[in-house]
């Protein structure tokens, strides 16, 4: 599979998701991000379109031993801990048309051990 095709797929599934999925400010969206080198999540409320609470593997909070999907971990933790301060229990999962596994399952992981509901 060619790399534009591979590309054009994921935001293809994105989009489908993307129809179905809110976030609002009682149960925002955690969206997450991943690139081939770091990882970013947000709680975004789209009814106000506003960002409530941002973390990526570039925190010095986040900084993990080990691999990518380590730190990805701690980003969730440090996620569902600045979702907390906010005033956020629950949330919606937006995977960003990729498959939940590795990085992006550990991160989700991350936020549920962090207290918060996914």
């Amino acid at each position: 599979m060619a790399a534009g095709t591979k590309r054009v797929a994921r935001l293809r599934r994105h989009r489908r998701v993307r129809k179905h999925i809110t976030g609002s400010a009682d149960r925002p969206r955690l969206a997450v991000y991943r690139s081939n080198r770091h990882i970013y999540a947000q709680l975004i409320d789209d009814v106000d379109a506003r960002t409530l609470a941002a973390a990526s593997d570039l925190d010095d909070e986040a900084k993990a031993d080990g691999g990518k999907a380590d730190r990805a971990k701690a980003v969730g933790t440090l996620l569902a801990r600045r979702a907390k301060e906010v005033g956020v229990e629950r949330a919606v999962f937006d995977r960003g048309g990729r498959l939940y596994h590795g990085r992006v399952a550990s991160l989700a992981e991350g936020a549920r051990e962090g207290g918060l509901v996914i």
